[in-house]
């Protein structure tokens, strides 16, 4: 188990560092619209696990980013292995954050109890 504080470093390190790759060396239009949004280390800092947003909200553009995200991780992994500090990089696993869109549909029923009364 690593030190919390070490591994919240380096999910930090990591978020900035592959936010800074999908801008700069990733080309692959299926990820033009990806954010990063957090990352998350397992405890023996092996697995990064990486949620990121997309601004569609259509079903087949989720899927492309998340097949565009895949197809670029062993160039991600490369390149976070030369920029980070550790004796192993970590693998990378991609999850679509569905927080925007949960917090979009609470906002709706807000406005929908309001225009009720």
């Amino acid at each position: 188990m690593a030190n919390p504080q070490r591994a919240g470093r380096l999910a930090q390190e990591v978020q900035r560092d592959v936010t800074d790759l999908l801008l700069k060396r990733i080309n692959d239009p299926r990820v033009q619209d990806v954010t990063v949004t957090s990352v998350e280390l397992s405890g023996d800092l092996q697995i990064a696990t990486i949620y990121y947003s997309i601004l569609s909200d259509l079903a087949s553009d989720g899927q492309k980013a998340q097949a565009g995200l895949e197809a670029a991780s062993g160039l991600i992994r490369k390149e976070l292995g030369a920029r980070l500090t550790v004796y192993k990089t970590p693998e990378l696993k991609f999850v679509r954050d569905q927080s925007v869109q949960y917090g979009n549909h609470i906002e709706d029923l807000i406005r929908k109890l309001h225009a009720d009364n």
